[in-house]
C-alpha cells in the first residue's frame, strides 16, 4: 500500500503582489504587516518598508471623516468582514485627499482566535469626482431648465426595451401635474396620458427615431385624469450612443392655445377671409404641398391686376418679389415652418402690373401639418405699407441731411478760422511787400521778383475770399464787371489743382462780356464745375473744355431753362469727355447731398451750390450728357447794360508804395493785434507816415497800459478777433476809462452784427483788413481828419 505526500498549501504571494488594487494584511493588534505595491502607490510611498514604518508609528487617523475608523472596526467585529465601504482618506505623505472603496475580512485559527486581518483598498477618487461633477451639472441643468417653458428631458432610448429618463425638468408639472421624480421612477407614466387616436402616429414617430431619421418635431394630444385635452409639441436630438441605444435631449411644449386658435381659424375660415378682405388686407391661402394659392381680389387689385389675371399659384407673387428681398422672405418662412417663429411675418417689395414696386407686410400661419410635422397649409394677409416705407425713407434722408448740414457747418466754422489766420499772413506779406518795393526803388532788379510775389499774394487772397464765401461769412455783392477776367483768374488757380493726365482747354474769346455778378461766387461756380468734371473721370486721363460766349435766349429757350427772362446772355460752358450720366442721374444732379461718388468721396453739395449761385444771379444752368459721351454744363448769366463797368480789382498787383501823406507831427496811435508780424509792420508804416505809435499784441496788455498811463491817445486801432479779449470788449473797457477816446476796429470778417456791436460801444469806424499798410495809414488819416 502506497501513500502520497499531502498537497502543498496554495501560495497566493504572486497574486498579492500583482493585484491592480491595494491589498494589505494587519495583525490582530492593528499593526500593518504587509502592503502590496498598489497600496504603496496609493499612499504615495517609494516602497513597502517605508510605508509600514510610517503608517505603524503614525498617530493621525487615515480617515478624513471623524468616526469612520470606529465604524469600520464595528462592522469587522460584528460581521467578520467589511464590503464596499466608501471613505474619504488623507495620505500621510502629502496630506492629499482620496476616495477609496474598502473590503476586509478576519482570518481565525482552528480555535476561532483572530490570526490577522486582510483587505483590499481601491482608489475611486476619479469616479467620485466625476459623480460630484455630474451632480453639479445636473443641478445647473435643473436651474437652467426652470427658465425654459415646457418640459426639458434627457432620455436613454435602448434599441430594445423601454426608455429610461435620466433628467426631467420641473416643467412636467405644468403639463401633466406630475413631479420629475414620478417620471424618473416610471418612464411609462407619460404614455398612459396619450390620446388613443394619436398612439399610432406616436409609435411611428418613435420608429423613425430608432431608424436614425431626423426628428422634425411631432404634435399629439394627451388626456389628463380630469378629462382635459391638451396639445403637445415634442422634439428631441441624439447627443450620444451608449449601451446599445442612444441618449436624446428633448423639449415638450404645451401648444394647446395655438392649436385651438388654428382650429378656430379653420372653422371660421370663410368669415375670417371676408373680414380681413373688407378691412383692407388682402387674404391668401397657400396649399404648400401642391403650390396652389388662393389670392383674394383685393390683393390682385393692390398690384393693379383684375381678378382673373393672376393664376392660382404661389409662384405668381414669388416671381414678382424684388430679388433683394427673396432671401429674407425665404428665411422667415423657414423659421415659421420649423416652429422657431409662431407667426410668419415679412416685409418685401412686389412688382405691380405697371412696373412700379409696392412694399407689403405679409403675415401668416401654418394651420395644417402632416404626421411628421411638415407644413401642409398656410394662410395670411398682405398689407400695403408703401406710404409707411416712404415716410421712413424720407425720415432717414432728413436725418442724413441734418448730419451733413451739421458737418458742413462745422467745416465752415473751421474754414472761417483758417481764413482769419490767412488774412493776417497776407496782410503782413502785402504790407512788407509794399515797404520792400519802396526801399529798393523803382529801378531795382528785385522789382520783377517782388511783382511776382505780389501776384501770388493776390491769388492767395482770392483763395481766402473763396474760403470765406464757403463758410458763409461774406454776403453777396453784385457789381457790374467783365466776366472774362474773372474766368481767367479762376482758370489760373485751377491749372495748379488739376491732376496729372487732365488737360484744360479754353475757348474764351476777346470780348469783356460785362455781367452783374459777385466775383467770388462766379469763380466758385467755375471751380466747382471743373472739379466735378475731373472727379467724374476718376483715374482716367481726359479733357476739360471751358468756353465763354455771348448768346441770345429767346422765349422758347428761356422757358426750357426754367422760366428766365428772354434777352442777351453770356454762356459759360464746362465740358468733359468722362463717363457721362443717364437720365435718372441728370434729374437729381442738383439735389443737395445727392452724389454718385463712393461713400466718403464727396458731400453732394458742389452742384447744388452752383445751382443756388446761378439762380441768385438771375441766371440758369443746363446739363447735356449721355452715358459714355461725357457731360457739358451751360451756365447762362444775363449781360449787363452797356454802362460803365467797374474793373475787377481782384487781379491787381500793388505797385510801389506812394510817398507818405503828410500828417500832423506827434499824433499818437495805439495799435493792437494778436499777430506780432502785423503789429511790427503797422508800427513801422504808421511811424513812416509821421505818427507816434504804441503797439500791443493782446487786448489785456493794451487795457493794462490805458489803466496805468495818462498819456493822451489820438486813436486806438484794435483787431476784433483776438484770443482772450476781443476788440469790442477792449473798446468797451477803454470807454469806461476814457469816455471821449476815438477808437476803430479792424476785422477780416466785417458783418452787420459786428458793425452793430461796435456802434453800440461808440466805435468810430469798423475797417476791413487792408491789402496794404498804406491803405491802413490812409484810413487812419481819414479817421483823424475826416474833413
Amino acid at each position: 500500500m502506497s501513500s502520497s505526500a499531502p498537497a502543498p498549501a496554495p501560495d497566493f504571494s504572486s497574486l498579492f503582489q500583482f493585484l491592480p488594487i491595494g491589498a494589505y494584511r494587519s495583525s490582530a493588534a492593528g499593526e500593518m504587516l504587509r502592503a502590496n505595491p498598489a497600496l504603496v502607490r496609493i499612499n504615495g510611498y517609494e516602497d513597502e518598508r517605508s510605508m509600514l514604518i510610517d503608517v505603524n508609528r503614525a498617530h493621525s487617523d487615515w480617515y478624513a471623516t471623524p468616526g469612520q475608523r470606529a465604524r469600520f472596526q464595528a462592522l469587522l467585529a460584528r460581521d467578520g468582514y467589511v464590503r464596499g465601504l466608501v471613505s474619504e482618506v488623507v495620505r500621510h505623505t502629502d496630506g492629499g485627499h482620496l476616495w477609496i472603496n474598502e473590503n476586509a475580512h478576519t482570518v481565525r485559527d482552528a480555535a476561532g482566535a483572530v490570526l490577522y486581518y486582510e483587505g483590499t483598498v481601491e482608489d475611486i477618487t476619479e469616479r467620485v469626482r466625476a459623480q460630484e461633477a455630474l451632480a453639479r451639472s445636473e443641478e445647473r441643468l435643473r436651474l437652467l431648465t426652470t427658465q425654459i417653458p415646457g418640459m426639458v428631458f434627457v432620455v436613454q432610448v435602448p434599441d430594445e426595451g423601454d426608455p429610461v429618463y435620466r433628467f426631467v425638468s420641473a416643467g412636467v408639472q405644468q403639463i401633466y401635474g406630475l413631479t420629475p421624480e414620478d417620471v424618473l421612477r416610471d418612464a411609462n407614466v407619460l404614455s398612459r396620458y396619450r390620446h388613443p387616436d394619436d398612439a399610432p402616429r406616436f409609435a411611428e414617430h418613435i420608429r423613425r427615431i430608432h431608424a436614425g431619421l431626423p426628428d422634425i418635431g411631432f404634435e399629439y394630444r394627451i388626456v389628463l385624469p380630469d378629462g382635459t385635452e391638451r396639445w403637445l409639441y415634442r422634439r428631441s436630438d441624439t447627443v450620444a450612443h451608449e449601451d446599445g441605444g442612444q441618449v436624446r435631449v428633448g423639449l415638450l411644449l404645451d401648444i394647446t392655445d395655438r392649436k385651438r386658435a388654428e382650429i378656430a381659424l379653420h372653422e371660421s375660415e370663410a368669415l375670417w377671409k371676408l373680414a380681413l378682405d373688407s378691412a383692407g388686407d388682402g387674404v391668401w391661402d397657400w396649399n404648400i404641398v401642391t403650390g396652389a394659392e388662393y389670392v383674394s381680389p383685393r390683393i390682385k387689385a393692390m398690384y393693379g391686376y383684375t381678378d382673373g389675371e393672376l393664376l392660382q399659384d404661389s409662384n405668381e407673387l414669388d416671381e414678382r418679389t424684388h430679388p433683394d428681398d427673396v432671401p429674407q422672405m425665404q428665411a422667415d418662412r423657414a423659421a415659421h415652418f420649423d416652429g422657431r417663429m409662431p407667426v410668419y411675418r415679412n416685409e418685401h417689395r412686389i412688382r405691380c402690373k405697371d412696373g412700379s414696386w409696392k412694399w407689403v407686410l405679409s403675415r401668416g400661419m401654418v394651420i395644417a401639418r402632416d404626421d411628421q410635422g411638415r407644413p401642409l397649409r398656410m394662410v395670411g394677409t398682405h398689407t400695403d405699407i408703401s406710404e409707411l416705407k416712404a415716410a421712413e425713407a424720407h425720415q432717414r434722408a432728413l436725418e442724413t441731411q441734418l448730419r451733413e448740414s451739421q458737418k458742413m457747418e462745422a467745416i465752415g466754422t473751421l474754414a472761417g478760422g483758417v481764413a482769419h489766420d490767412f488774412n493776417n499772413l497776407l496782410a503782413a506779406i502785402l504790407g512788407n511787400l509794399a515797404l520792400a518795393r519802396e526801399d529798393v526803388g523803382p529801378d531795382h532788379l528785385a522789382q520783377e521778383s517782388l511783382t511776382e510775389i505780389g501776384r501770388a499774394a493776390i491769388r492767395a487772397r482770392q483763395l481766402v475770399q473763396q474760403i470765406l464765401a464757403f463758410s458763409r461769412r461774406q454776403t453777396q455783392e453784385l457789381q457790374r464787371q467783365p466776366l472774362l477776367p474773372l474766368v481767367e483768374d479762376a482758370l489760373r488757380l485751377l491749372r495748379s489743382l488739376l491732376p496729372a493726365g487732365v488737360r484744360l482747354n479754353t475757348r474764351l474769346g476777346a470780348a469783356a462780356m460785362p455781367v452783374l455778378a459777385d466775383a467770388t461766387q462766379i469763380q466758385q461756380v467755375l471751380m466747382n464745375l471743373c472739379t466735378n468734371a475731373w472727379q467724374a473721370m476718376g483715374a482716367q486721363p481726359g479733357d476739360i473744355t471751358v468756353a465763354l460766349r455771348e448768346t441770345p435766349v429767346d422765349a422758347s429757350l428761356a422757358l426750357k431753362l426754367g422760366g428766365i427772362d428772354p434777352g442777351a446772355y453770356v454762356c459759360l460752358s464746362v465740358a468733359d469727355n468722362g463717363p457721362g450720366m443717364g437720365a435718372d442721374t441728370q434729374r437729381r444732379i442738383f439735389e443737395p447731398f445727392f452724389t454718385t461718388k463712393a461713400p466718403g468721396s464727396g458731400t453732394g453739395l458742389g452742384l447744388s451750390v452752383v445751382h443756388g449761385i446761378v439762380k441768385a444771379h438771375r441766371g440758369a444752368i443746363a446739363v447735356h450728357s449721355m452715358p459714355g459721351e461725357g457731360a457739358r454744363f451751360d451756365v447762362y448769366l444775363p449781360l449787363a447794360s452797356n454802362a460803365a463797368t467797374a474793373e475787377a480789382p481782384s487781379g491787381q498787383v500793388p505797385g510801389p508804395a506812394p510817398a507818405p501823406a503828410p500828417a500832423a507831427a506827434g499824433r499818437h496811435i495805439v495799435y493792437v493785434d494778436d499777430y506780432e508780424a502785423l503789429v511790427f509792420l503797422a508800427g513801422r508804416l504808421l511811424r513812416k507816415h509821421g505818427y507816434r505809435v504804441t503797439t500791443f499784441v493782446s487786448g489785456e496788455e493794451a487795457l493794462d497800459w490805458f489803466r496805468r498811463s495818462q498819456e493822451p491817445v489820438d486813436l486806438l486801432v484794435t483787431d476784433q478777433n483776438m484770443p482772450g479779449m476781443s476788440g469790442v470788449e477792449l473798446v468797451r473797457a477803454v470807454r469806461e476809462l476814457r469816455p471821449s477816446q476815438r477808437m476803430a476796429i479792424v476785422s477780416g470778417h466785417v458783418n452787420e452784427q459786428l458793425v452793430n456791436e461796435a456802434q453800440a460801444v461808440g466805435v468810430s469806424d469798423v475797417l476791413g483788413k487792408q491789402d496794404s499798410m498804406d491803405a491802413l495809414a490812409e484810413s487812419v488819416r481819414q479817421l483823424l481828419d475826416p474833413g
